[in-house]
């Protein structure tokens, strides 16, 4: 019986480097290193630029005006008065920051909860239904995400002028309704996550088609529904434009007009910049705040589907 032995894979030359799948897995290696490093370098500039603005705001918030000038931008002053900036924000002008954070929650809040629901069962439709003219009248809707926010705004104020809604609540409240990029994310959530055949089995079992997408579907679409909701919240919150066109009366005013009212009073009185930025920073706080209170929708949906078999 005669046994051979196949040559070695890999071989070494006379000066000592490796051949072949070892010389190949070592380049792969060095490749993936390499790439590693400039993708997680990239990811550590973008946050750097993103949270930058955010700790020097949270930081100038604790200074004095003189301090605020006069002190490193992203470091405490010597003698911080985050408390009295507080103090000075909710007491300026009888409490008008308070009623500003009211007003941007009822539009934030309302406006967001109200797109939502609007966009997850038109989401919900466009992938689930079908009916004449679907793809036209879907790509007419998505077709709002291309309209710049000026292009609309003074038609917007015609339109609701018209029915004499201008300066009221009603004014700001009614166009934030409407999410075009929802339908769009809520459609495409909805092909993802709700099987044709859960909806089949459910209908065969007599639930209706309200009762499927109300209890079954939107369980289904809880990240997309969270996702939407904080987008267009997000966005209310910080919209600037339509208060400024549709409202005059500062005790409807949002944070974000309220605070650029005050910032025009800064060559008057400098004090009024410690204002701003006290209010700027207790407006991404709040926030922040409710980014961290919705992150658990996300992680018990990737939980969910990590045990799926």
């Amino acid at each position: 019986m005669v046994t051979s032995i196949a040559p070695a894979a890999t071989s070494v030359d006379h000066q000592g480097r490796a051949h072949g799948p070892d010389r190949e897995t070592s380049r792969r290696a060095r490749r993936s290193a390499a790439s590693s490093v400039a993708v997680n370098g990239l990811l550590v500039l973008t946050a750097i630029y993103f949270v930058l603005p955010i700790a020097w705001v949270l930081i100038a918030a604790t200074k004095s005006p003189g301090d605020l000038y006069s002190t490193f931008g992203l470091w405490f002053s010597d003698s911080p008065q985050a408390w009295a900036n507080l103090v000075d924000l909710f007491t300026q002008d009888g409490g008008a920051f308070s009623l500003w954070i009211v007003n941007s929650v009822v539009y934030s809040g309302v406006g967001a909860a109200v797109a939502t629901v609007l966009s997850v069962a038109a989401g919900y439709a466009f992938a689930k239904y079908d009916f004449p003219a679907k793809e036209a009248v879907f790509w007419t809707v998505l077709g709002g995400v291309l309209v710049p926010a000026t292009v609309i705004a003074l038609p917007l104020y015609f339109l609701l002028n018209t029915v004499g809604l201008t300066g009221t609540y009603w004014s700001v409240l009614l166009p934030c309704t409407v999410s075009p990029f929802g339908v769009y994310l809520a459609r495409i959530h909805a092909n993802a996550s709700v099987p044709d055949e859960v909806i089949e089995a459910a209908r065969i079992d007599g639930a209706g088609d309200l009762r499927i997408f109300g209890g079954i579907a939107t369980r289904m679409m809880t990240p997309a529904i969270v996702t939407v909701f904080l987008f267009q919240f997000v966005t209310i919150w910080n919209n600037y434009l339509l208060p400024l066109v549709m409202l005059n009366d500062p005790k409807r005013f949002p944070i974000t007009l309220g605070l650029t009212l005050w910032n025009s009073q800064t060559q008057r009185d400098p004090a009024f910049t410690t204002l701003v930025v006290t209010g700027s920073a207790v407006s991404v706080i709040l926030l922040v705040v409710l980014m961290v209170s919705l992150q658990r929708f996300w992680r018990a949906d990737l939980t969910a589907g990590a045990t799926k078999g």
